[in-house]
């Protein structure tokens, strides 16, 4: 019941406060302690493929248990204590952990430099971007700095379409499911995620489990996303028949087997061509394309993937709120 409170609560303070500068975030926090625990696990496990696959076992047991455990024991004990205080932090967390108005926010620098600055401005926006430390695994990686203006405007639409989903939807729901450590053991999963998935040389076996994990806490959420970012459609007045066409055609076009299912839908509304062939560390990497392309891509694209996105958290927020309601009725 107190979450039927604290979710709606939390949103629109996200939406109201964004991201505040000088507010130091828990994904900093996160990203911290997962940045000490590989460094004192590389020390201690034989650097064989055998050994970095157990030492990254273990840096996620770890985590998941610190990023849980805490945030339980310190609301629980709170709410005991006064239960004003612990609606408080409930609901502060809840808004610090939602991406909804940083990711606008950070999206809508690229349009600006887009539209009034250079291309080199546009592209440092565009490599900046990390929807203010709420979702990490933004455009990590790939390098910005040989990318044309139409490059620049689909890499912070697919920012947008993808982080859709573990930015804000996958945390809302997990909110609404198990409250703030269920939110919080989210988001140290998605940061694992975001630090230590690359295949490479350095993290190949090291950064398996993680990978894995992130694939299977963002499996349900993401598909729900697609078809809550389908339905925004109809509200923003996009194309919804090409939305879903494109969703069900093109939702696999991804490494990841999460990361397309609301680019996909993202680039059907638009009716533009996303992902594609992208430069990474230096490295050309053949990717798939997503969408028809049935029209050249805009800055312009990037406000409208914005409102896409803002239509997709609300409907996501009434369904939570109204899956709780109907919970507590029949309990």
């Amino acid at each position: 019941m107190i979450r039927l409170l604290t979710l709606p609560a939390g949103f629109i303070l996200d939406l109201l406060m964004g991201d505040p500068r000088w507010l130091y975030h828990p994904v900093c926090l996160i990203g911290n302690l997962i940045s000490i625990l590989e460094k004192g696990i590389r020390k201690v496990f034989p650097k064989t493929d055998k050994g970095e696959r157990a030492g990254g076992i273990l840096e996620v047991v770890l985590v998941c248990f610190i990023t849980f455990f805490i945030p339980y024991v310190v609301i629980h004990l709170l709410y005991k204590w006064n239960f004003w205080l612990g609606f408080v932090l409930e609901t502060f967390w809840c808004g610090q952990l939602l991406a909804t108005k940083s990711l606008k926010v950070e999206s809508m620098k690229v349009y600006d430099r887009l539209k009034n600055g250079t291309i080199e401005e546009a592209r440092y926006a565009v490599s900046m971007i990390e929807s203010s430390r709420r979702a990490v695994s933004m455009i990590v990686g790939r390098d910005t700095q040989a990318l044309s203006e139409i490059g620049v405007t689909k890499a912070a639409v697919e920012t947008v379409a993808e982080n859709s989903s573990d930015g804000i939807i996958a945390p809302m729901l997990y909110m609404a499911i198990g409250g703030i450590p269920l939110m919080f053991l989210y988001k140290g999963i998605n940061t694992m995620d975001s630090m230590l998935g690359y295949k490479n040389d350095k993290y190949l076996y090291f950064g398996r489990c993680a990978a894995r994990l992130d694939d299977v806490a963002n499996y349900i959420p993401a598909r729900i996303s697609g078809w809550l970012m389908a339905l925004s459609t109809v509200f923003v007045g996009m194309d919804t028949k090409n939305a879903v066409k494109i969703y069900r055609r093109d939702r696999r076009n991804h490494a990841s087997p999460n990361s397309a299912q609301t680019e996909s839908v993202c680039a059907g509304a638009l009716r533009v061509q996303l992902a594609g062939d992208a430069v990474y560390f230096g490295k050309l990497v053949k990717k798939k394309y997503i969408g028809d392309g049935l029209r050249e891509i805009e800055y312009e694209d990037i406000k409208r993937a914005n409102r896409l996105m803002y239509i997709t958290a609300f409907l996501c927020e009434l369904l939570s709120v109204a899956v709780m309601s109907l919970v507590l009725i029949l309990l």
